[in-house]
């Protein structure tokens, strides 16, 4: 396969149809329409099923799309890395950002990055750490923020902060006048408590089972939910609690809803927290643009997720 069948499967997978992808490639669709099915003949499957309204991709154009994108942009990085000044920072930066993460950072992380790097573009994708991880690996973004990361040859990983967590409950509607933050609750009280919490493998879910299976205990999961906002809805509306860090909470924009409480281990250790990591591949070279935005990265994680609630 060569560079332009994959960027015509690419497009086309995109935007659903033949006729849209040519417009927008500048090319006709005849030739868009062999450049793809060259790519279809090599590797002896059909990429796309075709109907009147357009096309949807076939299960084996669905794992090829993901390499796809992947390639494309490493190649868009290399020509942009190629371009550059001596040590000028611009080109193409695609960032990954757990969900609670992302809503207290992107804000102020575009922000400070059009300051520091007005020639350069930043892309912030959302997913859950073991996702970002698997997208950093196909090389489809360029560096990561995930949580309690496990050492691995394909990743450099570099440990930024402990971010507390928390049991959250919702707050009686007559008890709104008060703190945010509730008293501290042991392991063995959080394990009377129903939680809604996100399926295996994701990194808190694991923290915390670690934890209640050193101490000789389960957690009892009512429901298994990957979204962090449809988590908060059922703990405000149900009887179930989560264990999430605080900004989730403060990201949600309901802060007055809920009840937090610190989750205590031993006597000698501090809460429950989760580390917060900062992951880029092992396997490519980093260019001036992440080299210099890395450190960024880092200090607004501290600045903006760094803060405990105070009672």
């Amino acid at each position: 396969m060569d560079f332009k069948q994959l960027q015509a499967f690419v497009t086309v997978a995109d935007l659903g149809s033949f006729t849209r992808a040519a417009s927008v490639l500048g090319v006709a669709q005849p030739a868009l329409s062999r450049q793809v099915r060259a790519l279809e003949v090599e590797l002896r499957q059909p990429l796309f099923a075709r109907n009147g309204r357009g096309v949807t991709l076939s299960p084996a154009g669905q794992r090829l799309l993901g390499h796809g994108r992947g390639i494309l942009q490493q190649l868009e990085r290399a020509r942009l890395d190629l371009e550059e000044q001596r040590g000028a920072a611009s080109g193409l930066l695609s960032i990954g950002l757990p969900p609670s993460v992302s809503r207290t950072l992107t804000a102020p992380l575009v922000e400070s990055f059009r300051v520091q790097f007005p020639r350069a573009t930043l892309t912030v994708v959302e997913g859950l750490s073991t996702y970002v991880l698997e997208w950093l690996a196909q090389g489809r973004i360029d560096c990561a923020v995930v949580y309690n990361a496990t050492p691995a040859a394909a990743f450099d990983l570099q440990p930024v902060m402990e971010e507390q967590l928390y049991l959250v409950s919702a707050r009686p509607a007559a008890g709104r006048v008060q703190a945010l933050l509730g008293r501290g609750l042991s392991l063995a009280e959080l394990a009377t408590h129903e939680l809604v919490m996100p399926s295996r493998p994701h990194a808190i879910r694991m923290r915390l089972e670690t934890v209640l299976a050193e101490a000789g205990l389960k957690p009892r999961v009512g429901l298994e939910i990957d979204s962090v906002p449809a988590m908060l809805d059922l703990v405000e509306r149900h009887p179930l609690h989560a264990v999430l860090a605080l900004n989730a909470v403060r990201g949600s924009g309901r802060e007055a809803a809920f009840r937090v409480r610190p989750i205590l281990l031993a006597k000698d250790q501090p809460p429950l927290a989760a580390t917060l990591w900062l992951a880029c591949s092992a396997q490519r070279p980093r260019g001036p643009l992440l080299e210099q935005a890395l450190p960024l990265l880092a200090h607004l994680l501290v600045a903006k997720l760094g803060p405990t609630p105070t009672k």
